[in-house]
């Protein structure tokens, strides 16, 4: 394995409400030594790879170190693809939620305990909260999953067309797909909106 130079490890951080800082790191394939080489000391650290493969080191890697109230912790990933860890809070569940490569990981806020995780059959384009809903909306390329605070599959939709973008507005779930075709979803059902 070659030396991965630290420029090529990709940096974020996120504050959400009570406190909650996280930090995220992320790189490319076999690139975990970068990754980890800058992982902070205390609290609680868990390695998720093998949830992925049993060759996790060789996948792309991520760390997420979280900060807040009830103390830290640290939680590493990894992924087939290159991906950007997308983290989303839900508050009354007391969840951060965190879409990578092919699954949506949800942790305790609080503690960095694994609570669930779910994967998708294509590549994670989306995680969305909103404190009107009372699930995770969960979007893959071809499919758009409500996911119930303790992980149970409220609705499913599969679609035809690829979706490259996720947003809720107004409201609505908006997705739009690499030809630019828009789809409106009703994010409490999952039936198409007008």
């Amino acid at each position: 394995m070659t030396d991965v130079p630290a420029d090529d490890v990709r940096r974020a951080q996120l504050a959400f409400p009570g406190g909650l800082r996280v930090r995220l790191r992320w790189a490319g394939s076999g690139q975990g030594p970068a990754v980890f080489a800058l992982s902070e000391v205390g609290g609680r650290l868990e390695e998720h790879g093998g949830l992925v493969s049993p060759e996790f080191e060789r996948l792309c890697r991520a760390e997420i170190r979280v900060e807040g109230p009830g103390g830290a912790w640290t939680a590493r990933l990894a992924s087939p693809i290159f991906d950007e860890p997308r983290p989303v809070f839900r508050d009354l569940a007391g969840l951060l939620a965190v879409g990578y490569g092919f699954v949506t990981y949800a942790f305790d806020a609080r503690t960095g305990e694994l609570r669930w995780s779910h994967r998708s059959r294509t590549p994670l384009v989306g995680v969305l909260s909103s404190s009107r809903l009372d699930h995770l909306i969960v979007q893959s390329q071809l499919e758009t999953f409500a996911l119930e605070d303790g992980g149970e599959v409220r609705w499913r939709v599969v679609h035809s067309d690829a979706a490259a973008t996720a947003e809720l507005v107004g409201g609505r779930l908006v997705l739009s797909s690499y030809e630019g075709l828009l789809q409106v979803l009703d994010p409490s059902t999952g039936r198409a909106a007008g």
